[in-house]
């Protein structure tokens, strides 16, 4: 019986996978879909939330207004995100002070019940840029560690 040829030497050795970058590179991906996930959550919360507030939970006037409006911008980077574009990201995480700056206004001057769900707005502005600026961060590392493995590579 012949035993199987070996590969030859000028073949990468694909066996011997290193466990510590397999373990550094999925967990890079772990924290990049996690903070990616934040970061869609957080604005779908949002959204919703300057939706229901200004037409059903709290209105400025009964049978709601049309502050409501202020939601179209947020609908805007949805796709982006989805779409993961790095652009969208950077950008979002701008726009959000805006909302913010409503949120923290509003929890301050209004009255119960719409103080809290003002304050409930700044708390997703807050998770929306955390998310929005972690996300940015993984990538910009996971893609400095493979341009690095790369270049000692090749």
């Amino acid at each position: 019986m012949n035993a199987p040829a070996s590969p030859p030497p000028s073949a990468p050795d694909l066996s011997a996978a290193n466990p510590v970058g397999d373990a550094a590179t999925a967990s890079a991906l772990h924290q990049i879909n996690l903070s990616r996930w934040l970061a869609v959550c957080s604005l779908v919360a949002l959204v919703v939330l300057s939706v229901a507030w200004e037409l059903v939970l709290a209105p400025i006037k009964p049978g709601g207004s049309l502050l409501a409006l202020k939601a179209l911008p947020l609908c805007v980077p949805l796709a982006g995100l989805l779409k993961n574009r790095m652009y969208t990201y950077r950008w979002v995480s701008l726009l959000v002070w805006l909302y913010f700056t409503e949120g923290v206004v509003r929890a301050y001057s209004d009255r119960a019940p719409s103080n809290y769900y003002a304050l409930l707005e700044v708390f997703f502005c807050l998770t929306l840029f955390a998310g929005c600026a972690l996300h940015v961060r993984f990538r910009l590392r996971n893609a400095s560690a493979q341009a690095l493995a790369a270049s000692a590579q090749g």
